[in-house]
């Protein structure tokens, strides 16, 4: 392999914005935001926040509800209100 062409690949804290569910794993992904988080071992990791996880997604939960974060719904709906 050569040398220093691969991403970090680190223990990352990954936060479903949506149902506040989080769960700690390795990844090469970084934080945007530069956050951090203190973990339940002590430890302090990088955050990374998601919109979707198993804990809010409607196949894992079983519950058909619309997560909307841009407003997409909603211009739809005032659109076709009146129609």
């Amino acid at each position: 392999m050569k040398a220093e062409i691969h991403p970090d690949y680190r223990e990352v804290v990954f936060q479903d914005v949506t149902s506040d569910f989080r769960f700690l794993t390795r990844s090469t992904l970084a934080s945007s935001a530069k956050e951090t988080v203190k973990w339940e071992d002590g430890n302090e990791y990088p955050l990374v926040k998601i919109e979707v996880s198993s804990a809010s997604h409607p196949f894992y939960t079983g519950h058909n509800k619309i997560m909307d974060t841009s407003g997409r719904v909603d211009k739809f709906r005032r659109r076709y209100a009146n129609k």
